[in-house]
């Protein structure tokens, strides 16, 4: 009987404990998943909250502008957007300054979702049941580590 299983690695470098991409992924899967419950109220995804964050900030942005900021391309963006649309809490709309370029705007209905939406961050901080100090520097490092590998 041959025994085609492989032996165990000694190089721990080939470890999943030892990967610095598992608890990246697992967390994101995880935080997401926290998310969920909270963004069903408003009946948003997850993407579609975030396409709000930067809408709520700067009122209008193109396409291109959101698929940017969320490192996103358009035909993920697309859909979303027309979505959101049909809902009508966002315009879409050519940039009459570049034709080739659609500028995504808040309708009232969207301003107003801010409203509903300011318990979200307070209740994702709350379930992490970390220190404010600690949670920046996490941030902070996850940020810097996104703008060096983008």
């Amino acid at each position: 009987m041959n025994d085609e299983r492989q032996p165990a690695t000694s190089n721990p470098l080939l470890q999943l404990e030892n990967q610095l991409c598992f608890p990246l992924y697992a967390l994101s899967r995880m935080i997401t998943k926290a998310y969920q419950p909270l963004l069903q109220e408003l009946d948003l995804t997850y993407p579609q909250y975030l396409v709000f964050l930067l809408l709520w900030e700067h009122q209008e942005l193109t396409v291109k502008a959101l698929g940017e900021k969320l490192l996103l391309d358009s035909g993920t963006l697309t859909p979303l957007l027309k979505r959101l649309e049909q809902k009508q809490w966002i315009s879409r709309r050519r940039d009459p300054r570049d034709e080739r370029s659609v500028v995504i705007g808040l309708l009232p209905a969207g301003r107003e979702l801010q409203k509903r939406a300011c318990q979200v961050p307070e209740q994702i901080l709350a379930k992490l049941n970390m220190p404010p100090q600690e949670f920046e520097t996490l941030r902070r490092q996850l940020n810097t580590l996104l703008t060096q590998l983008g």
